[in-house]
């Protein structure tokens, strides 16, 4: 249901009749999809933050790749990581519940009982960093640009029709369809860029386009300001002490560094050696050889390096990450080969051997929530939704739920080969001495396309098997501006990714899976599917009236998913492993569902003088 506010595309007609709200259609200053708002309307702050918590310090931050743009809304180029430090949205999560969002721009909303539209009633004491209003005007520019600009997320946002200005300081968006419980929600994480600024020009005089890519720091009303930079290395924020909205309630406790910096590498083993080296401060580890066994450098064996686990924030999300082919592809269109494919994957023995048994296999694409398809055949409701599209989803759906295959050992691995090779068989491909081919005399094989090295190890494990039954499978690593061009135009036969799925799935299922969004370059729908049952029960998730029916949908459509093979799943853990330079104090009790790192944390001089190194 959330998707990043960086990037984010939409449709509007400007200029049709707004809508009639009757007196039940009351402002509010919060909105959930399924449950009411915990806070109050004259809560002074979250639970879970520190009101005290001192201001000062410098957090450094990692990321892998490099930046070429400060826009935030360009479908092409790479913006810099931290923007969301500088912009903001009209409404903003809490992280102690699922799927609730409080006023930030906009202090009040409010919504007729068919979700047919949402109205914002602006903050007047919203201010850009110059000093100068935000407006209703700023988010309906802003909301035209990226329909404009960006076609990345417009089935995001597809439903919306018109948006324009309804009263002084008030904006209404209005929908397409009715009974969409989350439009409202959604529409408040629309970004919200300076319309003067954007239109005005710079220190040369020269006009700024808001569909370039630019270098030029820019204005926005977050707590941060872009302060430094050296273009592709690092970037530099620093705390605006004239922010607007450091005493709004969201926001108390929040934003206590005076400094938030991002360090760039193009490697990952050379960021780890940088870590160690204390260049920046935070590491979150993806590798579990790595730590089971890399840490035993001088900091992390006499304290100055904490290790620690975190669940927090997966409490509130599921995901899958896997293979994905790309069935844009001919020699992928038949389901046989995909479910061929996760046939010559052996997580039992990746497990064992590489993985030092920390990993899980993902079963589901909302693996770890009451979201996933249950064992078992489709019952009760779930089955009643399946009956309504039983011609058009396979019929296996409607028998025991898709399970990985197991392997382990070199009988079982044996036995699933051979019955790769009878999926094959039944789909084309026979074997020519040692080569799997077609009747055209084609040798089978792809291409897994990666950015990072990571992934290699499990990507050859699996590429072994699979040329051991013929077939010619290959991996090349790219830089990350290419990989990116190339998945954004589906450039590719494999790749390694993942999607995260929030406890409330809705329109950006469309974005994932949909037919709409198949050639929509950018979108997520990296698998290439254009199904009409899929695209029907996305239909039911969307309009789902209530919790129970959503769950219900989900679980058909996770159930039907898994039983297309679009992904060789592979494996996760559900629990962050962090290790961080000890320089940071968080409030005792850390919010349900993020870490809260380093949004509520701040720098602790005691730790940070008895650790040495950044005392800045």
């Amino acid at each position: 249901m959330k998707l990043p506010v960086l990037a984010i595309a939409t449709a509007v007609l400007i200029g049709l009749a707004p809508p009639v709200f009757s007196q039940e259609d009351a402002w509010t200053h919060a909105i959930g999809i399924d449950a009411e708002p915990r806070y109050a309307a004259d809560f002074e702050h979250f639970d879970y933050v520190n009101p005290d918590a001192p201001k000062g310090g410098v957090v450094r931050m990692p990321a892998l790749g490099g930046f070429d743009t400060f826009n935030p809304i360009l479908p092409q180029g790479e913006p810099a990581s931290g923007l969301g430090l500088v912009y903001e949205t009209l409404l903003t999560p809490s992280s102690d519940e699922s799927s609730v969002s409080y006023g930030l721009l906009a202090e009040a909303l409010r919504y007729p009982d068919d979700f047919s539209s949402v109205t914002f009633r602006m903050n007047p004491r919203a201010r850009w960093a110059d000093g100068e209003p935000v407006t209703a005007e700023d988010v309906l520019w802003s909301f035209e640009q990226v329909m404009e600009i960006s076609p990345i997320y417009s089935e995001y946002y597809a439903p919306v029709e018109t948006a324009e200005i309804t009263s002084d300081g008030e904006i209404t968006f209005s929908f397409s369809e009715t009974g969409n419980r989350e439009l409202p929600y959604i529409m408040g994480q629309l970004l919200v860029l300076p319309q003067h600024w954007w239109e005005g020009t710079d220190a040369q005089g020269r006009q700024r386009d808001i569909g370039a890519s630019t270098l030029e720091r820019p204005l926005g009303s977050g707590p941060y300001e872009l302060s430094g930079f050296d273009a592709g290395r690092t970037v530099t924020f620093t705390r605006d002490p004239d922010y607007w909205g450091a005493d709004e309630p969201v926001n108390v406790g929040t934003a206590n560094f005076d400094e938030y910096r991002v360090e760039y590498f193009r490697d990952v083993t050379v960021m780890f050696e940088a870590f160690k080296a204390d260049e920046f401060d935070w590491w979150t580890e993806n590798v579990a050889r790595r730590w089971a066994t890399g840490y035993d450098f001088p900091a992390a064996q006499d304290g100055r390096v904490v290790r620690e686990t975190f669940e927090n924030g997966f409490n509130s999300s599921g995901v899958m990450w896997g293979f994905v082919p790309n069935q844009r592809l001919e020699k992928f269109q038949d389901p046989r080969v995909r479910e061929a494919l996760g046939y010559a994957f052996d997580f039992e023995e990746l497990n064992r051997t590489l993985f030092y048994d920390q990993y899980q296999r993902i079963d589901s694409y909302f693996f770890g929530t009451d979201l996933a398809a249950p064992d078992g055949p489709p019952q009760g409701q779930e089955l009643a939704i399946l009956e309504e599209v039983r011609d058009l989803v396979p019929a296996s759906v409607f028998g025991p739920r898709y399970t990985n295959p197991a392997g382990g050992s070199e009988d079982a691995l044996r036995e699933n080969l051979r019955e790769a090779l009878r999926l094959f068989g039944e789909a084309g491909w026979t074997l020519d001495g040692t080569r799997l081919v077609n009747d055209k005399g084609e040798q089978f094989g792809f291409e897994i396309l990666t950015y990072d090295n990571t992934i290699e190890p499990v990507a050859l494990h699996w590429a072994q098997n699979l040329n051991a039954i013929g077939a010619n499978v290959t991996m090349r690593v790219v830089d990350t501006p290419q990989y990116t061009n190339l998945v954004r135009a589906f450039d590719y036969e494999v790749i390694y990714t993942r999607w995260a799925q929030s406890l409330s799935p809705g329109n950006e299922q469309r974005y994932f899976w949909g037919s709409s969004s198949v050639n929509e370059q950018g979108s997520r729908n990296y698998a290439g599917i254009a199904d009409p049952g899929v695209d029907a029960l996305i239909d039911k998730i969307v309009r789902a009236p209530d919790r129970d029916t959503l769950v219900a949908a989900t679980h058909a459509l996770d159930r039907v998913l898994l039983a297309m093979h679009n992904v060789m799943p592979s494996y996760t853990i559900t629990y962050a492993r962090v290790a961080r330079w000890d320089r940071f104090s968080h409030p005792e009790i850390l919010p349900e569902f993020a870490i809260g790192f380093p949004d509520i944390w701040w720098w602790d001089e005691d730790k940070a003088r008895a650790t040495g190194g950044n005392t800045r």
